[in-house]
């Protein structure tokens, strides 16, 4: 059953720059089960029937379709827009705070790494807007572009989730429970961007999420504006991540693969050498309310199968057609 909360939110606006613009909403697991039932046909206790689990599922790609596409670039969005239902996108702040569209916190290489994204080096948000958009992306053609840029290459009926990566702060605090004065420090280092970011989005009609790991990130957006739906990203603790999620009552739950029980990778390495899970199912504590849970990243059909039979509502993906042909 779709909670009120999400089917309230396709009438929802979002008001910016003095005017009023519609802003729909991510809810792919509300347009998959009301299909189902105008089919005709019944969803069991899972939510998932009978009616084929590929076709419930919300096809993610992630930064364009990274796996085919240069990253985080138009040429990947405007090729993932021909067969995603929505498009994930990472954005940052340049030094002038102009918001781009891009992936690591440094341009160059990571700490001990030989290889970077792009040919320049540095923190993101310690270049220039210039130094940053003429960076050449994976040794291609391809340019970092502004979030501007990037949502206008992506057509309206194809939804967009936007993950907040970070406000430009080398101190921004991710994946982790803040109080007090922290919280309050971090809520400080993200508001202007969180502000800065929205006001954007808003002149677009694409279903949007908002996405982070920084639950600051998530805070400022729902004092910003509350309609705007957000889903916390979990990485190593999945009660901790529910406390944060039921916190900010997310519409979104988006863990890593390996922390959907029901599937055969629950509790398996991904980015943890030895990950201790709580026993939880996910997928069912979050649509008891009301949520959806979103995986990533995936590479294989056969990943994307079994985390769609395990009751998951979309698939972050590096590949189109992992489900679909």
């Amino acid at each position: 059953m779709v909670s009120q909360r999400l089917q309230a939110l396709n009438r929802r606006t979002f008001v910016g720059t003095g005017a009023a613009v519609a802003i729909k909403a991510f809810t792919g697991v509300g347009l998959a089960r009301e299909s189902c039932h105008d089919d005709g046909k019944h969803d069991d206790e899972s939510g998932r029937g009978d009616h084929g689990a590929d076709e419930d599922v919300t096809y993610v790609a992630h930064r364009g379709y990274k796996g085919l596409h240069p990253e985080n670039t138009l040429r990947a969005f405007e090729a993932a827009s021909r067969t995603a239902d929505m498009i994930e996108l990472d954005i940052m702040p340049c030094a002038g705070g102009e918001i781009v569209v891009f992936h690591d916190e440094k341009l160059g290489a990571r700490d001990g790494g030989t290889r970077g994204l792009t040919d320049e080096h540095g923190y993101v948000w310690e270049n220039s807007c210039d130094t940053v958009r003429n960076a050449n992306v994976l040794g291609t053609e391809e340019t970092i572009p502004l979030l501007s840029e990037a949502l206008e290459a992506i057509p309206d009926h194809v939804g967009v989730n936007i993950e907040f990566k970070n406000p430009g702060s080398a101190a921004a605090q991710s994946s982790t429970n803040l109080e007090g004065d922290e919280l309050k420090a971090g809520k400080e280092r993200w508001r202007s961007f969180t502000e800065d970011a929205l006001d954007i989005i808003a002149d677009h009609d694409n279903e949007i999420l908002v996405s982070s790991f920084y639950e600051a990130a998530i805070a400022t957006v729902r004092e910003v504006n509350p309609d705007i739906p957000v889903g916390y990203l979990l990485w190593d603790d999945i009660e901790r991540g529910l406390d944060i999620v039921r916190e900010y009552d997310c519409e979104a739950v988006n863990p890593p693969y390996n922390m959907v029980k029901g599937s055969p990778f629950f509790g398996d390495p991904y980015y943890l050498d030895d990950p201790n899970f709580a026993d939880i199912d996910l997928v069912q504590v979050a649509h008891d309310e009301g949520r959806e849970v979103n995986v990533y990243t995936l590479d294989t059909w056969y990943q994307a199968e079994q985390l769609a039979e395990a009751g998951v509502d979309g698939v972050i993906v590096n590949y189109p057609n992992l489900l679909r042909e």
